[in-house]
């Protein structure tokens, strides 16, 4: 035991960089399989000064309430709706995600998604090994350059989307609801603010970066999801809850979509029956838009560092 040190437990996996940083100072309990064992993990927080999470953690008033001396979490990531802000700020814990660590991860798989479901043919390796040439059925793609991409959410993760797609020939043109039409990033990026349904007509792929949150949840009902440009791909490196997963498969089943790509889903993992099992011209990727060697570094350190100062700040004994 070490009483005179901060006490951090991490629930799920971080950078080695950033956990070595931390384990120099603090008292760390790193043990990622605390995900899946919430008896545990509330046991390991009674006299935890902080937490450090991803996105699988809930943190919620019953953890808290396991947490009596809780003042920081770390999020290692960027959405915040597996944590109870309003419960964080009664009891004065300071809450550090990695805003923007991850963003070029997203964006550049935003566009390795686009270039895949627009061209099509990647998935048939097997058949060419085994002696196939489906070259005609497979000749029929589409090129990126002089099509438009629809961004809805236009912060730090869209905007830089856009500015690699505009790399590429696409025109963009963007909608978000809490950016004035003048806001200074549209003009910088060349980017047209539009109105949601204006942008479903006239997209040939939509990339969502929304939070996720009451004005959100269920924003891509069947109704919105009906309006958007037939053949258009729609890519969701946002949050799961935002799509209503049924009624995407049915218009990708019925062909009225040419595709999607979906790395964030209602339940993760996926449960038994999902609508989306078997779906055609649908990729399925499991929450790893935001992770590469890169990111994981830059997220794992920020966030370390943030949850370093908070500790600090607290005043109490650092060293042993």
């Amino acid at each position: 035991m070490l009483p005179n040190k901060h006490r951090i437990v991490i629930s799920e996996f971080i950078d080695d960089e950033a956990a070595t940083l931390l384990n120099q100072a603090y008292a760390v309990t790193l043990d990622p399989g605390l995900v899946d064992d919430r008896p545990r993990l509330l046991a390991r927080l009674a006299d935890a000064d902080a937490l450090i999470v991803r996105n699988r953690t809930l943190v919620d008033a019953g953890l808290l309430a396991a947490a009596p001396r809780l003042k920081v979490v770390g999020r290692l990531g960027v959405g915040l709706d597996n944590i109870d802000l309003p419960a964080c700020q009664a009891r004065d814990i300071a809450v550090f995600p990695a805003t923007g660590a991850n963003a070029q991860a997203v964006a550049e798989y935003v566009i390795a998604a686009t270039l895949i479901l627009l061209r099509g043919g990647y998935g048939e390796t097997k058949a060419v090994s085994a002696g196939l040439w489906p070259r005609t059925a497979l000749g029929k793609g589409r090129e990126a350059a002089g099509k438009t991409l629809g961004i809805v959410g236009f912060g730090g993760i869209g905007q830089l989307t856009a500015r690699l797609a505009r790399g590429l020939g696409l025109s963009v043109v963007a909608y978000d609801p809490l950016q004035d039409a003048g806001a200074p990033a549209y003009r910088a990026l060349s980017v047209a603010p539009v109105g949601l349904d204006e942008l479903l007509a006239m997209s040939d792929v939509i990339s969502l970066h929304l939070p996720l949150n009451a004005d959100t949840r269920s924003l891509f009902d069947a109704a919105r999801l009906e309006r958007i440009k037939p053949g258009a791909i729609l890519i969701n490196t946002a949050r799961g809850g935002i799509v209503d997963e049924a009624a995407l498969a049915r218009l990708l089943r019925d062909g009225r979509l040419a595709g999607a790509a979906l790395d964030v889903f209602a339940d993760e993992p996926l449960p038994p029956g999902s609508p989306l099992a078997d779906v055609p011209n649908l990729l399925l990727t499991p929450h790893i838009a935001g992770l590469t060697v890169e990111s994981n570094s830059r997220v794992s350190l920020m966030v370390a560092r943030r949850v370093d100062d908070a500790l600090r700040a607290l005043g109490a004994p650092r060293g042993s």
